[in-house]
């Protein structure tokens, strides 16, 4: 289930680090947003 929503994710979400974004001036909801990838990666990785 991780692994489709994992590319479900990258298709549909921005992502940050190719828009050069710095984590220390982001916004509550970009850090919100990158906090949710990462957990949906590390999940789907770990099955």
């Amino acid at each position: 289930m991780f692994k489709i929503l994992a590319k479900i994710n990258k298709l549909l979400l921005p992502s940050f680090t190719k828009q050069g974004l710095d984590l220390a001036k982001a916004k509550k909801w970009q850090l919100a947003l990158i906090g949710y990838r990462f957990y949906v990666t590390k999940k789907a990785l770990d099955s």
